[in-house]
């Protein structure tokens, strides 16, 4: 049989590419001739870099030292295309793991993420690719741009990004790879939708969301109803500001993997994540992965690997064949945070004997 394992990390404990491997193993201990094909994917959060070094075996990771979202320095990198784009992703300079699980809801900080773009601006990139999920901070973007040039000290609000001393877009443009479609502001946004997750409590969130909505008035050209401005705590509009392009990260990171094509003739098609949920629905990975199935493959059996499922599962798939294993895999409830990649071998392995 033709296998496309095509999944997200587990976030914050394993690669997605090391979780296609793991797949990949346990499947082969079952089924040692089937045609396996490995697509790790990605949304725009963690593993981005890592899914476009896959598409470009060229590509060339370039150190940089900027501010973590606690304030202390983080040392990383981002990605010289070919093409001379450069790739930066916000969860390796600003993102949640690098807090080292103390949760910091009202003061961490983006401001690593716009010091990085900066730096590969510097170095000269053409264009830019931002994927933005995964962040810490619910600060609208504003240190990102303040890294850009921003004015720090105007308090009366400018008209445009460029009124306010940001340094132009590069000639090729930037683009944003988002999982979310929030807006900005209110009951749907950052912070009363994220904030929680980042440790904001709910007596402050109307405290955070005003604070955002006097930000946004700086900006009256961008709307912050925007699809995707709530996106990373706000940083999806501070990229609006400035002049960037939102778009659904899955589907383009598939796009440039050729997954579409990958999956012509496939028999099975495993995809994954850490959790897969009602969050699942709106542009993540698995939900990408199955609509494309669904699209090039639609007798190919359908398979998911979740470290936990907490949502309707005939949501995600037109077809009734979609098979579901999560933590119980392995018989430990918490295996696939203590031990990812066996729960991600073991995952594999018993998704082959179902398919066999």
């Amino acid at each position: 049989m033709r296998v496309v394992i095509a999944p997200d990390s587990l976030k914050g404990t394993a690669t997605a590419v090391d979780v296609a491997g793991a797949v990949r193993d346990g499947w082969l201990t079952e089924r040692p001739d089937d045609d396996l094909v490995l697509v790790p994917m990605a949304d725009g959060g963690e593993g981005t870099l890592d899914a476009f070094a896959v598409a470009y075996p060229d590509a060339e990771r370039v150190p940089v030292r900027v501010t973590g979202p606690d304030g202390q320095p983080v040392g990383t990198h981002w990605l010289r295309l070919p093409d001379g784009r450069a790739v930066v992703e916000l969860a390796a300079t600003s993102g949640l793991p690098l807090l080292g699980g103390v949760l910091r809801p009202e003061t961490a900080t983006s401001r690593g993420f716009g010091e990085a773009i900066a730096a590969a601006l510097d170095a000269g990139a053409t264009g830019l690719v931002l994927g933005i999920g995964g962040s810490a901070s619910t600060d609208g973007g504003r240190p990102v741009l303040e890294a850009l040039g921003l004015d720090a000290g105007d308090a009366d609000g400018a008209a445009s990004a460029a009124a306010s001393g940001l340094r132009p877009l590069p000639p090729g443009g930037v683009v944003v790879l988002t999982d979310v479609v929030s807006p900005l502001l209110g009951p749907t946004g950052a912070a009363a939708v994220f904030g929680p997750q980042k440790g904001l409590p709910a007596d402050r969130i109307g405290a955070v969301d005003a604070r955002l909505a006097e930000w946004a008035a700086r900006f009256p050209a961008v709307d912050p109803t925007t699809p995707g401005a709530g996106a990373a705590g706000g940083v999806g509009f501070g990229l609006l500001a400035w002049g960037a392009t939102l778009v659904p990260g899955a589907r383009a990171v598939a796009d440039l993997l050729g997954l579409p094509g990958l999956l012509g003739g496939a028999d099975v098609v495993v995809t994954g994540e850490g959790r897969f949920d009602e969050q699942s629905a709106a542009g993540k990975v698995p939900s990408v992965v199955l609509a494309l199935r669904d699209a090039h493959a639609p007798a190919a059996s359908a398979l998911l690997v979740a470290g936990e499922v907490d949502a309707p599962l005939d949501a995600f798939t037109a077809a009734a064949s979609l098979v579901v294993l999560a933590t119980q895999t392995t018989g430990e409830p918490d295996d696939a945070l203590r031990d990812p990649l066996r729960f991600a071998t073991v995952a594999g392995q018993r998704l082959a004997r179902l398919v066999g």
